[in-house]
């Protein structure tokens, strides 16, 4: 049985802390490949040195601190980043508060009171693009130069490119939201997936012959209206099926909503949590004329869908266990 994932916060004890562990730094919002690079740095780094390897990142994302009304499409909200990593092999994750305090602390200051004298961290590996401190001026450099003077190693990672593209987190939200769900989930190595609790809904499904499990994301989530093939996740258990994220334009043109239709699944899914895998495009949000043409629409949705999820059957994120 795997070790638990320990996750370090700003009210945890230092005596709780692991001294001499490896951290691999960034926001890790996705965690996608470029993110697993840096994250692979630092597991081979601690095996190495017999170090546990914990991911350091920061919560809210530092975006949302800078520009409170900016909308901000996250990839993953910290719990769903939590279990990604702690799917990677890291023994845990440090989250740190990001708020004024935090925003105005120099470079200088993170790296002397955060990094050496808090946690104690014998190695850091980070990005190329990873900066940190007030006015982002710690950068990767910062971190190699001052390394020597602090007995620590540094790694820094070079960016992942993919068919001469660099793989970041905005170019994965700028896929999603064009429904490029190939594009992205080579980007992150494994499906996108959202989180949520099952909600009523208007019941429409049932007379339709397709009921759904109907789950509200996020107001910022940027993912494009459509028809999807998913694979959802009720703990271990996987259930395939198709589901619509959109405004429902054949009825009431209302607050979007992820409406999911399993196959071969029967049972009371209302107030419990599934995962949501987006594993194919299935089509565009459209408006019909009939009932009856917008099931037909669904029948063949349904079987594209089921066509799409059999030439991918272990497409899923490994997600890790949190407290």
């Amino acid at each position: 049985m795997a070790p638990p994932f320990t996750v370090i916060r700003d009210s945890t004890p230092d005596s709780a802390i692991p001294r001499g562990a490896v951290v691999a730094m960034g926001n890790f919002d996705g965690v996608h490949l470029g993110h697993r690079a840096v994250i692979a740095a630092a597991l081979e780094m601690g095996r190495a040195h017999g170090r546990p390897a914990l991911a350091l990142t920061f919560e809210p994302h530092p975006r949302r601190f800078f520009s409170p009304n900016t909308p901000q499409f996250r990839l993953t909200d910290e719990r769903a980043k939590l279990r990604l990593l702690a799917g990677t092999g890291l023994a845990g994750a440090v989250v740190m508060t990001f708020d004024k305090a935090r925003a105005g602390t120099s470079a200088q200051d993170f790296i002397h009171h955060d990094l050496i004298g808090r946690l104690g961290v014998s190695g850091i590996a980070v990005g190329y693009d990873f900066h940190f401190g007030k006015g982002r001026v710690g950068s990767p450099s910062l971190l190699v130069n001052e390394a020597p003077r602090l007995g620590i190693e540094v790694d820094v990672q070079p960016h992942v490119d993919i068919d001469e593209r660099p793989v970041s987190s905005s170019a994965i939200r700028i896929a999603l939201a064009e429904g490029l769900l190939n594009d992205a989930t080579t980007m992150l190595g494994a499906p996108w997936f959202i989180t949520g609790e099952v909600i009523h809904g208007e019941k429409r499904g049932r007379d339709l012959g397709y009921p759904t499990a109907n789950i509200r994301l996020d107001a910022n989530c940027g993912l494009k209206h459509g028809i999807y093939a998913v694979r959802v996740g009720r703990g271990p258990e996987r259930v395939e099926g198709v589901a619509s994220f959109g405004r429902r334009p054949t009825f009431d043109n209302g607050a979007p909503l992820l409406e999911i239709f399993l196959f071969d699944f029967k049972g009371d899914l209302y107030g419990q949590t599934l995962d949501c895998a987006f594993v194919g495009f299935i089509r565009e949000e459209l408006k019909f004329d009939s009932l009856e043409a917008l099931i037909r629409q669904m029948d063949d949705d349904s079987a594209r869908a089921r066509t799409v999820l059999a030439a991918a059957p272990d497409a899923f994120p490994r997600l890790g266990v949190i407290d």
